[in-house]
């Protein structure tokens, strides 16, 4: 860990390689803002430049953390950062992404919960309970009878284990979002067979 606090260092790192796995692809652009407590100390923690760290895709042991800002300019990375000292009813080390890769765009918000420890609370607006500790699998779906069971299925042919899992939606019959958390290590081909299916409209896969 680089930094004085693993919340605000470790945690924030993670939370920022988190919000690039979803976005599934090099973030070109990039609006962060942190909230409450990471907004009043980030600076001094390193907060900042931890977040900018991990969606560069570094790890929170990574030497180049204390360098992240010029890291970003010759990756290309244009980022704006902003601070929001009072965001009610958030966790005090709560930031969220709003992210631009070359083909995706994606909104994450999370919260570094301490020891280094993250959880993902909300993804392109659906809640959401993402640890980022286990191979993840995430759809974007039409809320329909079936597709959960399609893919639970799907899994147990395979002998993968749900660790944890969350269906969310924002309004009956229109989309909903899947988490799932497995236990196994995920096979290289899931995320084509789970796109194959019919009304998935985006998988996300990555490990811990």
């Amino acid at each position: 860990m680089i930094g004085p606090s693993s919340s605000h260092t470790a945690g924030a790192v993670r939370l920022g390689n988190l919000a690039r796995s979803i976005l599934g692809e090099e973030p070109k652009k990039a609006k962060i803002t942190l909230f409450n407590s990471f907004a009043k100390t980030g600076r001094g923690h390193g907060t900042d430049k931890a977040v900018i760290a991990g969606l560069l895709g570094f790890m929170p042991d990574d030497e180049r953390i204390k360098t992240a800002f010029e890291e970003a300019h010759e990756r290309g990375l244009q980022y704006q950062l902003f601070a929001e000292e009072s965001g009610e009813g958030l966790h005090p080390n709560t930031v969220s992404f709003e992210l631009e890769g070359a083909t995706k765009k994606t909104q994450v918000t999370g919260c570094s919960i301490g020891g280094g420890r993250v959880k993902v609370t909300a993804i392109d607006g659906f809640e959401v309970e993402l640890s980022g500790d286990y191979p993840t699998i995430i759809t974007v779906h039409k809320d329909r009878p079936g597709i959960v069971a399609l893919v639970t299925a799907l899994l147990a042919e395979r002998g993968i284990n749900i660790a944890q899992m969350r269906v969310s939606r924002k309004k009956k019959g229109q989309e909903a979002l899947m988490m799932i958390e497995s236990d196994e290590k995920l096979p290289g081909e899931i995320k084509e067979v789970l796109g194959n299916i019919k009304d998935i409209y985006r998988v996300i896969t990555f490990s811990e």
